[in-house]
């Protein structure tokens, strides 16, 4: 049985972790201060501690210190409100484990308990939450040889596993998240575990498709087959041969390309658009949606045999705004690539920077975060990027991390004003930028479009 030391004054607190970790097999005890708790430690064996911050007498970052001389080798937990997380990141460097914001999430504490006890030694400091403070060299490190970025959230963690478990089969895969969250980031991943990772991987947006022309790109043509076609030409099915094809947005296709698409899939079989004669196809079929497409075929949207060809596995990408810890790890590498294409050498953020990044829901997901990141590293002078080089829509977003008890008012503006920034964003991409198309998509004038886009900063 492990045995876990809890030190916080609040004697309620104590009382509340200590009863719900004994119901998972633990043996826990508890105290209300650090020199109490380092008594404990010296006559007994603790196999975890989990310690507030704030504390009379003596802090956490104190007590971490001391033991650190008693024993190293023991994990410590750090308890902290949420305007306290600067001095945890602080800690993390001084060798605890990991923290943990209050008010405290049990699944999320239970996991933290369980992780940190059977961690090595050398993986204090390296838990899931700090990492996301990260920048420099130790958040490069989370980038492979091919670019790949590796998340530290949670959601991250299970997305990668998904990843490494379905990659190397040739199943057909569905990748659900919103717009920016990664899909195609996901999409290229699998097929370079795959053994197809030599041969073409060729990706398709669904949404900028017209039902005129969808069925060319797919199969291709043959020469006459309609007004403009004058020569053959082959389908991007065609070009994948022996690869991966991945269809984005799939959940836009017509009712119509539907039918062909799923012939495709089930006699692996193309014909080109005009043409009479079967071409045969390999390759693997990996598709995204930012819409949950079982609600789409219910809603007679979408074609349930397709979906269900489609559905041999799933992996669900979460917004950026439910895996925060990943801000500053992606923050690291897309902090590299301006530095690259602008020709700069900016060599990290400042730590109100690095706050705000982490309090701001990201509406456009990764995809705005590489935005705000290139345009701060050109507006940078000095050798981190500091608050002024940040956009007002981040300066000025409400703090939704903040502790509970200030969260008395909600600003129905700003929010108001996140959420349009957003399907503007959605509407340009599916239009590919044809504003015309765009205005078309959000039924107003085009005037109005190019305000909004100006006043957004999105151009």
């Amino acid at each position: 049985m492990k045995n876990i030391l809890v030190v916080d004054d609040d004697s309620t607190f104590c009382l509340m972790l200590q009863s719900y970790l004994t119901k998972y097999g633990f043996s826990v005890s508890t105290t209300g201060n650090v020199d109490n708790a380092l008594d404990t430690i010296k006559k007994n064996e603790i196999h975890l501690i989990l310690s507030d911050y704030r504390m009379p007498g003596k802090d956490g970052m104190q007590m971490l210190e001391e033991v650190k001389k008693i024993d190293p080798n023991i994990p410590l937990i750090l308890m902290t409100s949420y305007g306290d997380i600067r001095l945890a990141v602080r800690a993390m460097k001084l060798g605890a484990y990991d923290y943990i914001t209050k008010p405290v999430n049990p699944t999320e504490l239970l996991e933290l308990v369980k992780s940190s006890l059977d961690a090595k030694p050398e993986d204090a400091g390296t838990g899931h939450v700090p990492a996301s403070k990260e920048t420099g060299t130790k958040a490069r490190k989370k980038v492979d040889e091919k670019g790949f970025v590796h998340g530290v959230s949670n959601n991250w963690k299970i997305v990668s596993d998904h990843m490494d478990i379905v990659g190397p089969t040739l199943m057909s895969v569905i990748i659900q998240g919103e717009s920016g969250t990664g899909k195609e980031f996901v999409a290229r991943r699998l097929h370079d575990l795959s053994p197809r990772a030599n041969q073409p991987f060729v990706a398709i947006d669904c949404g900028a498709l017209s039902n005129e022309i969808a069925a060319s790109e797919f199969f291709g043509h043959v020469k006459g087959a309609f007004t403009g076609a004058i020569n053959d030409k082959k389908g991007q099915f065609e070009m994948a041969e022996g690869g991966t094809i991945f269809l984005d947005e799939i959940g836009n296709l017509s009712y119509e390309i539907q039918v062909m698409l799923l012939r495709a899939i089930q006699e692996r079989k193309i014909r080109r658009v005009g043409g009479n004669k079967d071409i045969p196809v390999d390759l693997r079929i990996i598709v995204a949606t930012n819409e949950d497409l079982s609600k789409s075929v219910k809603a007679g949207n979408f074609r349930e045999d397709l979906y269900h060809r489609l559905n041999e596995f799933k992996i669900t990408v979460n917004p950026l705004r439910e895996r925060r810890d990943d801000v500053t790890v992606f923050a690291a590498r897309f902090l590299e690539m301006a530095n690259a294409e602008l020709g700069k050498d900016v060599a990290g953020f400042d730590e109100d920077v690095l706050q705000k990044f982490y309090e701001y829901p990201w509406p456009g997901n990764l995809r705005e975060l590489k935005n705000v990141i290139k345009r701060s590293v050109l507006l940078a002078k000095g050798s981190k990027v500091n608050i002024n080089c940040l956009p007002q829509e981040i300066l000025g977003a409400p703090r939704e991390m903040e502790d509970t008890r200030h969260q008395n008012t909600v600003d129905l503006k700003v929010i108001s004003e996140q959420i349009e920034k957003v399907k503007i964003i959605e509407a340009l991409e599916k239009a590919k930028y044809n504003k015309s198309k765009a205005a078309k998509l959000l039924n107003i004038d085009r005037k109005t479009l190019y305000n909004k886009i100006k006043m957004y900063q999105l151009d």
